[in-house]
């Protein structure tokens, strides 16, 4: 998989707001989405990571982006962790959804599956409205991904896709693009 190939369907159980809902990638169509995937529950630089996209979870919403935090954990795994207070290592409630992958098919058909560990690695995927791969992003186990890079990204992307120029290093939204020779 790449950058501009569909991105792959996936549909499951989620956790949102401690209830338990179906989701499918349909349900994200017309609009950009994050899905992130992270290795485990009930771990140390996951709730981190899961915390800071939830509590940002606005600025995305502000510009028409979802996000989804997906592990091969279940949806009972998901829920007592969101059972549990953050100052005791919970979650607490969550408005972005945590979305099972028990039988690792998402987490394999996204190609983040370390298969030994049964785990995800922790890959980020920005899909575009089209349903369209944007960006790939997959990290080993010990080191979090950046919210604000991520927020950059999708807001890079959408310049892109309204002007048609291309953004250069350390683009922010209120700068200039580069347009391209015809």
């Amino acid at each position: 998989m790449k950058p501009g190939d569909q991105a792959p369907e996936f549909s499951g159980i989620a956790i949102v707001r401690k209830d338990m809902k179906n989701i499918h990638i349909n349900d994200y169509k017309g609009k950009y989405c994050i899905l992130f995937f992270y290795p485990q529950d009930f771990t140390f630089v996951c709730p981190t990571e899961i915390l800071a996209f939830n509590d940002r979870l606005e600025d995305f919403r502000k510009i028409g982006c979802e996000v989804i935090a997906c592990s091969t954990d279940s949806q009972f795994s998901h829920l007592a962790w969101c059972n549990m207070e953050r100052a005791k290592g919970g979650l607490g409630e969550l408005d972005l959804p945590l979305l099972a992958d028990r039988n690792m098919e998402i987490s394999h058909s996204y190609g983040v599956l370390d298969r030994k560990a049964g785990t995800a690695f922790r890959g980020l995927f920005i899909i575009s409205p089209d349903g369209k791969i944007r960006s790939i992003q997959i990290n080993d186990n010990q080191v979090g991904r950046s919210v604000d890079e991520a927020l950059r990204l999708v807001k890079a992307f959408q310049f892109t896709d309204r002007h048609g120029e291309v953004c250069p290093v350390n683009w922010h939204p209120g700068e200039k693009g580069i347009k391209l020779p015809q």
